[in-house]
């Protein structure tokens, strides 16, 4: 089993920039496909990103070129960094974990969630 913890949620203006992290315990996150998710009020949770085994990400058309997703110390933490953000950006927003490689960008296959941090944008 894999512990996760998020952090660095918080108010900014469209145009700004946050980071979110994700501090990850237990298991061992090499072996696990790791991602962030997001969820509005009323609406479905949707996966914003993920990043794979061996290093692949993949990204949510609405954020690419925006948001990257990365790992760092041996993958114990996991990073969103969020630029140019839009006030539909605003959401609640979850690190989650997949035992094995990914399978995509679906909150599905995801057994393990934080709590969320939440992120709002205004104009």
């Amino acid at each position: 089993q894999v512990h996760l913890v998020e952090s660095g949620g918080g108010s900014v203006q469209a145009g700004g920039s946050l980071t979110l992290s994700c501090a990850a315990s237990g298991d061992t996150p090499s072996t696990y496909c790791m991602g962030w998710f997001r969820q509005a009020p009323g609406k479905e949770r949707e996966g914003v990103a993920i990043v794979d085994l061996d290093g692949s990400t993949t990204y949510a058309d609405s954020v690419k070129g925006r948001f990257t997703i990365s790992q760092e110390n041996a993958k114990n933490t996991l990073s969103l960094q969020m630029n140019s953000l839009k006030v539909e950006d605003s959401a609640l927003y979850y690190c989650a974990a997949r035992w094995g490689v990914c399978a995509g960008l679906r909150a599905g296959p995801f057994g393990y969630w934080g709590q969320g941090t939440q992120v709002t944008v205004s104009s």
